[in-house]
């Protein structure tokens, strides 16, 4: 196995969290219980890396976050950049 197939594989795993942490978003999730924790475990995981873009990008209508869409984007842009130059 090459670094640049793992790295690549931790970067499709990692959009497939904020994948999962978006759809999350769109349902009212309760503070306590098993998917309470869910959530706040892929908060923990994926809010430090879109807050990145969320202070750049403003959202659409005051109410639709694209962050997400342009934040995995730019990853899969850097790990393509990264497993070509490995």
């Amino acid at each position: 196995m090459s670094l640049g197939y793992l790295i690549a594989q931790l970067a499709n795993l990692y959009t497939f969290v904020i994948f999962v942490y978006c759809i999350f978003s769109w349902f009212p999730i309760p503070r306590d219980g098993i998917m309470g924790d869910i959530n706040s475990f892929l908060a923990k995981l994926c809010d430090p890396y879109l807050d990145l873009f969320r202070k750049i990008v403003p959202t659409i209508g005051g109410a639709v976050d694209i962050s997400p869409i342009i934040a995995i984007f730019v990853l899969q842009f850097i790990v393509s950049f990264l497993v070509r130059i490995l």
